[in-house]
């Protein structure tokens, strides 16, 4: 019942005809979102308990089944309800044509059958090294078919994308088809909950535990350094010379040390080559988003990609701010280091700074080839908005934890806790500050005049925050 208006809003927002172009890019998006659901999924359990039901009842004698089948219930119902959203997601991509209710009962029956099939799936996948590998393939499936619906929206294809745009209802058993195949890996499922190994019940438990802990004490960066700590967990690395550079003599001392804690971050990102490939392929999310939408762009970006270039360029910026963070959190191996705060803090700022802005130059560059924005020079805009970038992911890496003394604000919805809401916007004030200039530009056009502006103010924001933050560890 309290769904039931936005599920009428949606459904009520579900064109009749849609543009072949616009179905390709919607197909890829959905079909992105779901892998990024399966992978999440896989990753986290998804069979796990709390950490008393895991100490007691996993090693006890009673059977295992009985021990996971509430687990596997709520599994089962958040299945449905995540396939239901994907199934309105599909028909809002598909249209309605002139017989609305076949399409919309065809969408959530493949939308209800592609996540429970995906998350049995993930259940056989922890109950068997076959099964998590057959998992892996289907993940990497279903990201190869959006990168080609990617490029069919693009151009080529568009003609079989009009075809299933306007598929008769009688195209209905395929999803009937997809239930049945969903139902019997339900089916399987069910059945393989009694041999999964003890051990990889109790790390799932460990894992939801540490999701638990940090949602319930809304301190979601520890999450990222837990992450963080288990990938490089027992991993042996292979020594790697430092750079001519960094270990002769030719540079100086205080410019050389510097460079070699930059260097260090970059090595680390250099050692996850498929982090490295997300991050390059996710810079054709914006020109997909701009493409799946219908608002007019006008003299800028269209609104569902200006906020994707944001989040997106804040987010590789993001990764590569481990060691800024890890001097946040424990000033004493900072000065360990043998630099100074300023220095150190410059440093900091030069990986995301490139990172960030070089992510940025790729997506403008792919929204200009694409179409979605008006000649220009977009690219140098990315490329001036690195320096404001850096700042705001330099504060955000070393934000305190959430502040739960600060008052609640009394709003007709009910209590907003201030604390959880000053957290989220730390570091996203200072990127959005430098990047003033660049956000109207993104909303009514670019010209030169912003352009010089971007790039005084991107520099002065992050100058501003070396010289104010820089002061000390």
């Amino acid at each position: 019942m309290i769904a039931a208006p936005a599920v009428g809003t949606a459904l009520a927002a579900v064109p009749p005809e849609v543009d072949p172009s616009r179905v390709c890019a919607g197909v890829a998006l959905l079909a992105l979102l779901s892998a990024g659901a399966l992978s999440a999924v896989r990753a986290i359990g998804p069979v796990a308990l709390p950490a008393a039901d895991a100490a007691w009842l996993v090693l006890s004698p009673l059977p295992r089944r009985a021990v996971l089948g509430r687990t596997a219930l709520i599994l089962a119902g958040v299945s449905v309800v995540a396939g239901a959203v994907v199934g309105v997601g599909l028909l809002t991509v598909l249209g309605a044509g002139d017989q609305a209710v076949p399409r919309l009962l065809a969408a959530l029956a493949l939308g209800v059958a592609t996540m429970a099939g995906g998350m049995s799936a993930a259940v056989l996948a922890q109950a068997s090294e076959r099964w998590d590998a057959w998992l892996t393939g289907g993940i990497t499936v279903i990201v190869i078919s959006a990168g080609i619906a990617a490029v069919m929206s693009f151009g080529p294809g568009l003609h079989l994308a009009a075809s299933v745009a306007a598929a008769p209802p009688s195209a209905v058993p395929a999803a009937v088809a997809a239930v049945t195949a969903a139902a019997g890996l339900a089916v399987r499922a069910w059945t393989a909950l009694g041999r999964i190994p003890a051990r990889v019940v109790l790390d799932a438990s460990t894992r939801a535990g540490h999701a638990a802990a940090a949602a319930i004490m809304m301190d979601p960066g520890a999450l990222t350094s837990i992450v963080e700590a288990a990938h490089w967990r027992g991993r042996s690395l292979r020594s790697r010379p430092w750079p001519s550079g960094l270990a002769g003599g030719r540079v100086p001392a205080h410019v050389r040390e510097p460079l070699a804690v930059a260097w260090q971050e970059w090595r680390c990102l250099a050692r996850r080559p498929v982090r490295v490939a997300l991050l390059a392929s996710s810079s054709l999310l914006p020109a997909l988003a701009a493409r799946a939408t219908t608002d007019a762009a006008g003299d800028g970006v269209p609104a569902v990609a200006a906020v994707v270039l944001g989040v997106g360029a804040l987010a590789a910026a993001a990764t590569v701010t481990t060691g800024a963070r890890r001097d946040g959190e424990d000033p004493a191996l900072a000065r360990l280091l043998g630099v100074r705060p300023r220095a150190l803090l410059a440093a900091r700022a030069a990986p995301p700074a490139l990172l960030g802005g070089g992510w940025l130059v790729a997506a403008l560059t792919v929204l200009g080839a694409t179409g979605a924005v008006p000649a220009g020079p977009w690219c140098l805009l990315g490329a001036a908005c690195a320096p404001a970038l850096a700042a705001g992911t330099l504060r955000m890496a070393r934000r305190r934890p959430v502040d739960h003394g600060l008052p609640v604000l009394d709003t007709p919805v009910g209590g907003v806790p201030t604390g959880p809401i000053l957290w989220v916007l730390t570091g996203v004030d200072v990127a959005a500050l430098g990047c003033a200039p660049a956000l109207t530009a993104l909303t009514g056009g670019i010209s030169a005049g912003l352009l010089a502006a971007q790039a005084a103010s991107g520099a002065a924001v992050l100058a501003a925050y070396l010289v104010l933050r820089g002061r000390r560890y």
